[in-house]
């Protein structure tokens, strides 16, 4: 017989004698971003603290990982005690009840010191129904000696229009050096978060006031040509087929001027165990375009527990363990201040040693706090969301319209065409949902 040291969230530690054949063994779905990645080779340190809970990790690249959980939760599978989802799912998700509440914590996790823009879009009516692991917004992270060797200054707060004038100056596809790059694989997470962001700069929406969709205006045409524009003269060959990872890479090996994406790889590209560019990187928000709303998104990768698991006091325990202040300071302990997941705690940004060690703090989180998913767009709308729409049907109709600006960037059809088709799909399947007549 051994101990199985059960941590009760809220309670002190309860101690149950068991056979090892009765040990729990909890599934935890998560995707392959890099931090994720390291909280699992830094899980001996739950297991040790947990004797008697052993971990299952399903890891899957992010549109799979969607596909998955969104089915299994939505089916009531029960393949997962564990998963890892986002800002756009946890209110839809947590209205049908799907997911456990984590209103019981314990005093140790500190939950007002969640920064408030990341709790609020992970709770309802002040009850949070999933905890961040790390939270973001995106921004401009770019090559600060390219940038001088094309006679350029990054402004702190820089307009597409220099953003574009930038990227084509940095472009050298001789030495396979492309001044930008920008998500294309298509999926509602992938291309259309950086899209939608993009575009909500341009004075665009998905829907008007009515719900009416909006691909047939012309905002949505100025995004759209200057996003396939730009990414034919200064970005990367198969463009369409890179997400964030693929982007990742470019940009590590040095084959990216500038790239606009996720604060959270801020901590990768300034890495030297991992980056050929890591001293050699600026940040700026994201760019705009003059009209009050700048191109950044915000999100977060969170754990929550669905409703149908039996083992949700084991999985509080991780999702405590893993989401903490502690956890932090493991990090930090094993691989350093810099590549802590960021993005969550106020006291993160209070830390004196984070702050020496992360010189893209203070840019994520003014980015952070810039995003306003309550009004993220310069025309009024009906719905609520950054790069994301938070209804139950956007899932569906952004991995489609997604497949239609792939296919725009790859040069299979024309961008009057992959609009035309956005906006057929999109008016067909909200008539169909009953939003519009």
């Amino acid at each position: 017989m051994k101990l199985l040291v059960r941590i009760l969230v809220g309670a002190c530690a309860l101690v149950l004698t068991v056979s090892p054949a009765f040990a729990e063994t909890l599934t935890i779905a998560t995707v392959n971003n890099g931090d994720m990645i390291r909280m699992q080779k830094l899980a001996d340190d739950f297991i040790a603290k947990n004797p008697g809970i052993e971990l299952e990790w399903v890891t899957l690249e992010e549109n799979a990982l969607r596909q998955k959980v969104t089915t299994d939760i939505a089916t009531k599978g029960g393949q997962y005690d564990v998963m890892t989802i986002g800002t756009y799912e946890v209110p839809i998700w947590a209205k049908q009840g799907w997911l456990v509440p984590l209103d019981d914590l314990g005093e140790n996790y500190d939950v007002d010191d969640l920064l408030p823009a990341i709790r609020g879009g992970l709770s309802i009516d002040g009850t949070l129904y999933a905890s961040p692991f790390y939270g973001e917004s995106s921004m401009v992270m770019y090559r600060t000696d390219l940038m001088e060797k094309a006679g350029l200054t990054m402004p702190d707060a820089p307009t597409w229009e220099f953003i574009a004038d930038a990227a084509r100056k940095m472009t050298d596809k001789g030495n396979e050096i492309y001044g930008i790059c920008l998500r294309g694989k298509a999926g509602w997470g992938e291309n259309m978060a950086f899209l939608t962001a993009t575009s909500n700069s341009f004075g665009a929406r998905w829907f008007d006031e009515n719900w009416t969709p909006q691909f047939d205006q012309p905002e949505w045409k100025d995004t759209l040509d200057f996003y396939v524009n730009l990414m034919n003269d200064a970005g990367p060959p198969g463009a369409s087929s890179n997400g964030f990872n693929e982007n990742l890479a470019l940009f590590q090996t040095g084959k990216c001027g500038m790239w606009i994406d996720a604060t959270v790889a801020a901590s990768f590209v300034t890495d030297p165990a991992d980056s050929t560019v890591a001293d050699k990187v600026g940040f700026a928000l994201a760019p705009d375009n003059g009209l009050g709303k700048r191109g950044n998104w915000l999100w977060a990768w969170s754990l929550a527990i669905p409703a149908g698991t039996e083992k949700a006091d084991a999985a509080k325990a991780f999702v405590v363990w893993a989401t903490s202040k502690t956890y932090l300071d493991l990090v930090a302990s094993e691989e350093g201040w810099a590549s802590v997941p960021p993005g969550t705690r106020t006291s993160l940004y209070e830390n004196p040693a984070y702050l020496e060690a992360a010189p893209f703090a203070a840019m994520t989180l003014q980015s952070i706090n810039s995003a306003d998913p309550t009004q993220p767009t310069v025309k009024p709308v009906p719905y609520v969301g950054v790069q994301f729409v938070a209804i139950p049907e956007f899932q569906g109709i952004a991995t489609a319209t997604g497949q239609q600006f792939a296919a725009a960037l790859a040069g299979n059809m024309t961008v009057d065409q992959a609009l035309q088709n956005a906006q057929q799909i999109t008016v067909r399947e909200m008539t169909k949902a009953g939003y519009i007549k």
